[in-house]
């Protein structure tokens, strides 16, 4: 009986998998679409031509059911399909994939505020495929230099919601610094397509629509919100145009003038104005003094292959890396499949979670030994011996000593251009609609990151104390659970994984790995095959009963769900979950793949397969 158990894929099987092939959207994609495919002809200039984008339209149309799509040349997976298209576009053009990512990040920001845009931050990780070389560019936003650990002990609100929640934004730092290094087009004709899909309006899609529904009090509380998501009384419903043409003129400017517009010039002196006449601490001085930490990103070599990831105050490399060597320290290559499997990754995730509030902004707090722990496999065995296959426990067991930060939303997209120089990068604003205020001067939706920080004086629903080493300082980084990463495997590009949605990033991220790399499912299967997520505290398991906008439907199996019950595990159903994108390379055989020469070096063109999450409204691009 264990043998038969130990053979079952991990979360997915014949019988149990209750997701159906995901489906073209319906009709109203049908206007959805061919209305963003408008605006992109429209925005495309300068050296991005119409006939690139055409011919990029063209090889999209060979879209796979669910959203995946294959090509021999480039690629983008992106949760929405005009900015895929938009980044093929660029890649069509002769962009390298960081030229592709500014104009992603920048559409993502327009057309999905409600997760990220220029007001905010995040990290990118870009790999060369000519020297090998895969760096990680930190651009999280920091706290305000007047910023204090007990800023919040009057009112603990002011942390996630107005103008007190705001870090110092930095998206247009990070891009700009990655364009640097390796940007071919011109940094203005990356903008073109989001200064117009801004200006000229973009229709509103479904995921979009519910959010707006969702956040709709907090929208028609802030005049700046309002005046762009409900113009006219009632907040914009699927199908009808959103215009924000105030982020238009901003973006235009910055396109113009390059960074220095926002962070020495007359778009960042009106946007800390805004939130200052809100009783905000952001000044001048902090957007002009921030900067951007690009490193050699964090290596783990695990399962047989080299994953690149984000270094802290991101924690989802970290986290990942100790989570795949305790499934890799079983003796049997068989430890991470099957139901049992399931079991092992539930309590690993545990495991994880515990150690992970010890981490912080490296340049403030000794986070060395932690670090060191959860990227050592020997430290993973000894984890692993403290994990059985009968039975759970109560969350005591794993030794938390901090209370959990809940990060939210975000947006990631992945990129492979035909070089085959890759990249996997999230953004955020932090929670919906940031702290819910837009700068009324600069059409900026600005970020609520101070809610990502422990502050002493909350006391959490779990009891635990706030962690020390992510307490607020002036021009720290709070931690943050997000996770892109690119995999190797014998030094050629592999994959490209990320995702969005907070605390269920790391383990969406490590089961959409597990799912392809491991247990060798197809990509698109191993993106939409359905999610397990645990938070430590409360101890309870969450598992994906969701009808996603298109009516299909992601469960976990009823077998897995009593074969966890059987060990003690507490279930708890949710229409929700992370949002993943991947990319894949596989090499097929020597004759077939294309080759290409770097001083000696030799980089395989193998076939790309992009999945963007049916669990949103994206999709991929290919030319």
């Amino acid at each position: 009986m264990e043998e038969q158990i130990i053979q079952t894929p991990f979360l997915k099987s014949g019988d149990d998998y209750k997701t159906s092939k995901m489906r073209w959207r319906p009709a109203i994609w049908f206007f959805i679409s061919l209305t963003a495919l408008t605006l992109i002809l429209i925005t495309v200039g300068d050296s991005i031509q119409p006939s690139d984008v055409w011919k990029s339209l063209k090889a999209t149309r060979k879209v796979q059911s669910g959203g995946s799509v294959e090509s021999w040349e480039a690629v983008v997976a992106a949760d929405d399909a005009r900015c895929s298209e938009i980044g093929v576009s660029v890649l069509r053009a002769g962009g390298h994939a960081v030229d592709a990512a500014v104009s992603v990040a920048l559409c993502e920001g327009v057309v999905n505020p409600m997760a990220s845009g220029i007001g905010g931050g995040g990290f990118m990780v870009v790999r060369s495929a000519d020297t090998s070389q895969t760096l990680a560019f930190d651009f999280r936003e920091t706290a305000p230099a007047a910023a204090s650990q007990n800023m919040y002990q009057n009112n603990l609100d002011d942390k996630y919601t107005g103008a007190l929640a705001v870090g110092v934004p930095s998206e247009i730092a990070g891009l700009y610094k990655a364009w640097l290094q390796h940007g071919r087009l011109p940094w203005k004709t990356l903008f073109q397509p989001a200064v117009r899909l801004a200006k000229d309006g973009f229709v509103v899609a479904p995921y979009l629509a519910k959010s707006l529904s969702d956040s709709e009090t907090a929208i028609k509380t802030d005049l700046g919100l309002q005046k762009v998501f409900a113009p006219n009384g009632d907040i914009l419903r699927v199908g009808e145009t959103c215009y924000n043409h105030q982020l238009g003129l901003s973006l235009e400017a910055i396109a113009e003038g390059g960074p220095e517009a926002f962070y020495n010039g007359s778009i960042g002196e009106n946007l800390v104005k805004d939130v200052r006449s809100r009783g905000g601490i952001l000044t001048m001085d902090d957007i002009r003094s921030y900067e951007v930490k690009v490193t050699d990103a964090v290596k783990v070599d695990t399962m047989g292959f080299t994953i690149f990831g984000m270094p802290p105050p991101s924690s989802g490399t970290l986290g990942l890396a100790l989570v795949l060597n305790i499934l890799n320290s079983y003796e049997s290559t068989n430890g991470a499949k099957g139901m049992l499997g399931l079991h092992r990754f539930i309590e690993a995730l545990k495991h994880m979670f515990a150690l992970r509030m010890n981490l912080g902004d490296p340049d403030f707090v000794d986070i060395s030994k932690t670090a060191s722990q959860m990227l050592s496999p020997s430290f993973a065995k000894k984890i692993q011996a403290r994990i059985f296959d009968n039975t759970t426990f109560p969350s005591e067991y794993y030794f938390p000593g901090w209370s959990q930060i809940q990060d939210h939303g975000t947006s990631h997209f992945c990129i492979v251009d035909g070089d085959r120089n890759a990249i996997s990068m999230t953004t955020t604003v932090n929670y919906p609609f940031g702290g819910g205020m837009l700068s009324p001067a600069t059409g900026i939706l600005l970020n609520n990151e101070m809610a990502d920080f422990s502050v002493p004086t909350e006391v959490s629903p779990d009891s635990l104390p706030p962690s020390p080493a992510n307490f607020i300082e002036p021009n720290k980084r709070p931690l943050s659970c997000m996770t892109p990463i690119i995999v190797v495997k014998d030094g050629q590009l592999a994959g490209v994984i990320g995702g969005s949605g907070g605390m269920y990033i790391i383990p969406a991220v490590i089961q959409v790995f597990l799912n392809h790399f491991i247990l060798e499912i197809e990509p698109l299967d191993a993106v939409q095959s359905p999610r397990v997520y645990h938070k430590l505290v409360p101890n309870v398991v969450y598992y994906e009963n969701w009808t996603l906008i298109d009516g299909d439907h992601i469960e976990l199996s009823d077998n897995r769900k009593e074969f966890l019950e059987e060990r003690g595990h507490v279930l708890e159903p949710k229409s929700g979950g992370a949002v993943s994108q991947l990319i894949v390379q596989t090499l097929k055989r020597p004759i077939d793949n294309r080759r290409l020469s770097y001083d000696q070096k030799q980089v395989l063109k193998g076939l790309l397969t992009a999945v963007s999450d049916p669990r949103k409204d994206g999709r991929p691009a290919a030319y």
